[in-house]
């Protein structure tokens, strides 16, 4: 290998090892494990009132599973649910009604066409949150959740408990993703600790730090609060919903947001295809649609994730071992920050060596995302689209968006 190569070698391996030395250290712990709710937090002395908001549009398969476990609950205060039927067509209503038809706490709207300026799912919460102030104006929480997911009996007042021992304006849980076939494996993981990195919840939980982030799968939040930042219409035409709550939500109060292992999405990304096209649809609007940040963003991840392993084989093919050796030890530390994660997910230790196959795939797909946009076609979802023109607020057409959750139930 001539001089001037080792060089640049070197200098990309130091680059990146100076880099990962920031993220393990100095970016809010993201690759710890949790955190969680702990299970010894106080009853409130009187549970509050609470009703959750399930947007729903074409979810016969999996909304059943959801009602049923809602009314499972094990809330000790008052607890309705509202199904904000978002024009399904399919048996969305009648798989929601069977599954609750030992439970009048359910009620069932039916979604109106969408008006221009709105994203799907953002309408749909809105008239869900329309019709509890109608049915229980006195409910303290609205609980958003998604019609894909499944909770054990304790998460609501687990989730109340947090709520009221800090007097936080919004709790969210991100929940288990399905992670069974070969590519959920390989890249659900990776998804979780990539958000956890952009979005560190040591920071998020932090009162003082003006970050900010939920999980949209799984989020509680308090009426007045919502009320004092102006509503769901302050965030109508958001796509990246759950994150946009939590930056509207956080100058009212304190957020918090953390794992959870007692609510999993029945969500399915068996083939390749279908992760592509979940994370296509928002990849380059959390870019702000920049091409400067998609360019940023391509290197960063290069410098990251793919210099360790690539420089690691020059180096033993070109028997510039120092380089390999110095390359290993960042590749190591790179799994080493990915292990919590991989534990989450049951996944073994040696999963960790293809987190940068993980890490070009999905720039492979923000890069998708943003010809995608650039080329006119923008975000599809549930049989609604929006053009890039639109600037990530939404169709003037009124098609809008369907019910985009950000980043797979950001879970």
């Amino acid at each position: 290998m001539s001089a001037p190569l080792e060089l640049a070698l070197f200098a990309l391996t130091a680059l990146s090892a100076l880099i990962w030395l920031i993220l393990i250290f100095f970016r809010g712990g993201f690759w710890r494990d949790g955190p969680y709710i702990s299970e010894h937090i106080p009853a409130p002395l009187d549970w509050p009132r609470i009703v959750a908001v399930i947007p729903a549009r074409n979810e016969a398969e999996t909304i059943g599973e959801t009602i049923s476990s809602l009314s499972s609950q094990d809330y000790p205060g008052a607890f309705s649910i509202v199904l904000v039927d978002d024009q399904s067509n399919d048996a969305t209503q009648e798989h929601a009604r069977a599954a609750a038809s030992k439970d009048r706490r359910l009620a069932v709207v039916s979604g109106q066409p969408l008006p221009a300026g709105w994203s799907g799912k953002m309408w749909a919460v809105a008239q869900g949150i329309a019709a509890a102030e109608r049915e229980a104006p006195d409910a303290k929480y609205i609980l958003l959740t998604d019609a894909d997911i499944v909770h054990a009996p304790s998460v609501l007042r687990g989730l109340v408990a947090k709520a009221e021992q800090g007097n936080l304006a919004l709790v969210s849980h991100m929940v288990m993703l399905r992670c069974a076939s070969f590519w959920e494996r390989l890249l659900i993981p990776a998804f979780i600790f990539f958000f956890k990195k952009l979005y560190p919840f040591r920071w998020i939980n932090d009162p003082t730090n003006p970050t900010a982030g939920a999980a949209g799968g799984l989020m509680l939040v308090r009426r007045d609060a919502l009320a004092r930042a102006g509503g769901i219409d302050r965030i109508r035409h958001e796509i990246i919903d759950d994150c946009a709550l939590a930056r509207t939500l956080k100058p009212e109060g304190p957020i918090w947001l953390g794992l959870t292992k007692a609510s999993h999405s029945l969500r399915r990304y068996e083939h390749m295809s279908d992760i592509w096209n979940m994370v296509t649809r928002t990849a380059f609007i959390q870019l702000k649609q920049s091409l400067w940040l998609l360019a940023g963003t391509v290197l960063g991840m290069a410098i990251i994730y793919l210099v360790p392993p690539v420089t690691v084989v020059i180096g033993l093919f070109t028997d510039s071992l120092h380089i390999a050796l110095v390359a290993s030890v960042v590749w190591l530390a790179m799994i080493v920050s990915y292990v919590p994660t991989l534990r989450l997910y049951e996944r073994p230790v040696w999963w960790g060596l293809l987190l940068p196959l993980a890490g070009f795939l999905y720039t492979c797909m923000t890069v998708a995302s943003a010809y995608r946009t650039l080329a006119g076609a923008g975000p599809q979802w549930k049989d609604r689209h929006y053009g890039a023109q639109d600037d990530g607020r939404g169709d003037e057409t009124g098609r809008g968006t369907g019910h985009e959750t950000g980043s797979a139930h950001r879970g």
